[in-house]
């Protein structure tokens, strides 16, 4: 008998995984809560382990028809000068795009292989040792051989399965939003970045319709409603009044904004998997703006999917050669987010004038 999947979520992990289950013989079910995919958030890479996935998918033309195309970053001041110019680093054949046209080209390519249902979740798990009884938000129950939860940082499958979000995911001290501006920028070649201590204001080219980034140290709020987007908004305007540059007038875009908002934060669970359900991408190990997240899921879907195609029906045991074999890269890209956000949003004046002539000493390399 063909064994059933239902993974919650169709982003980049969720889309992923659903191609990959498919095309070894898997049925596979997406449920995502959203009526559509999304059409805002910030830019991110793919490269290392998720460049042979994409291409194995047939889908890195379009990924390249689709990416964006700065050259590098400036750094500048209050008033618009640049105070240094950093190249982009990348491995050779690594590409950047915005994360919904990810998830975008990545639906496309896996909806004719699995049965998407948007605008439907997952609202209880009733595991045993044969299966998963899944009870939806809209949709009847059903029952599946196995439950992937690809729902991201708020995973409502692993707050099902695994425990409260507030016992296993760590604040880092840091909040992002992105918006698009809906309108070019004179300078289509670099991300512009200004700075003042505890926030970071950008405005990044993309390709054409360029994106506004507001990246800003602040505590954890418990109870946020991370679907709230008038808070979101006003939390934002509060956290940048008084801010220099540009930021008034990208302040003024925020009324209206298809706004992305939410916190820079680190899963830590001791196993992503109780019984017959899973998780993967950033409901596993969530390592958010400053750790290949993307790319990082990518990968984690296509060794999930590998592992189970390869387990001769041990479902357990595809479960345990995934974890065993994904961790080694999610660990250590977990490790280096402290000393990440230490870069982009220095705390203090000082921080950020050392921050500063160190970006000028790379400048020159």
């Amino acid at each position: 008998m063909t064994p059933s999947v239902l993974i919650s979520g169709a982003g980049v992990a969720g889309s992923t995984a659903a191609y990959w289950l498919a095309r070894n013989g898997f049925r596979v079910t997406v449920v995502e809560r959203s009526r559509g995919q999304r059409s805002s958030g910030n830019p991110v890479d793919v490269r290392g382990p998720a460049l042979p996935v994409v291409r194995d998918m047939g889908v890195l033309p379009a990924l390249r028809e689709r990416a964006t195309h700065p050259d590098g970053m400036r750094v500048l001041d209050a008033r618009g000068r640049t105070i240094a110019r950093l190249p982009m680093q990348t491995e050779e054949g690594a590409l950047e795009i915005p994360r919904a046209d990810l998830a975008t080209t990545l639906f496309e390519a896996a909806r004719d292989r699995a049965e998407f249902r948007f605008d439907d979740s997952v609202t209880a798990l009733r595991t045993d040792a044969a299966g998963v009884d899944v009870t939806f938000d809209r949709g009847a129950p059903e029952r599946f051989d196995l439950v992937i939860g690809a729902d991201g940082l708020h995973s409502a499958v692993r707050r099902i399965a695994f425990g409260d979000e507030t016992e296993l995911v760590r604040h880092l001290g840091v909040w992002v939003a992105t918006l698009p501006l809906g309108e070019p920028v004179d300078d289509q070649r670099h991300t512009l970045l200004y700075n003042e201590p505890g926030r970071l204001a950008s405005i990044h080219p993309s390709r054409g319709d360029a994106l506004a980034a507001f990246i800003f140290r602040g505590p954890a709020r418990p109870g946020l409603d991370h679907r709230d987007a008038d808070e979101h908004r006003r939390i934002v305007t509060e956290a940048y009044a008084g801010a220099g540059w540009r930021v008034p007038e990208l302040l003024a875009k925020l009324p209206g904004a298809d706004l992305y908002f939410d916190s820079v934060s680190q899963v830590h669970l001791p196993t992503w998997t109780q019984g017959r359900v899973t998780l993967v991408g950033d409901a596993a190990s969530c390592v958010s703006l400053f750790g290949d997240g993307s790319s990082l899921a990518l990968a984690g879907a296509h060794i999930l999917a590998s592992a189970l195609a390869a387990s001769g029906g041990d479902l357990a045991l595809g479960l345990r050669r995934y974890e065993a074999e994904h961790r080694v890269r999610t660990d250590a890209k977990v490790r280096g987010a402290g000393r990440a956000a230490a870069l982009v949003v220095p705390k203090t004046r000082l921080g950020l004038a050392a921050r500063n002539i160190g970006a000028r000493a790379m400048a020159l390399c």
